[in-house]
């Protein structure tokens, strides 16, 4: 009983994760904070949420250039009637 609810729990979890898409951004790293990491590409400015799981691989400082990999989810949706046409 315990392995089936260990495998069961197993997919569910990979499943969540799988469903995901993941972009990537590359530019200039306009601000970085421990909960907050924005950068500048082409004059469009991407701020992304930064967690205490946000792997880091070098130094990320203002001014240098940083690849971010980020995906995005929804926290919330509302349904809105369409209008009659007239």
């Amino acid at each position: 009983m315990r392995a089936v609810f260990f495998a069961l729990a197993l997919c569910l979890s990979t499943s969540a994760f799988a469903a995901s898409k993941t972009y990537q951004v590359t530019g200039e790293v306009v601000d970085i904070s421990d909960s907050k990491i924005v950068i500048n590409k082409a004059g469009e400015k991407f701020e992304m949420d930064r967690t205490p799981s946000t792997k880091i691989t070098g130094e990320l400082k203002k001014g240098g250039k940083a690849t971010v990999w980020y995906s995005m989810t929804a926290q919330e949706a509302e349904a809105k009637e369409a209008k009659a046409k007239k």
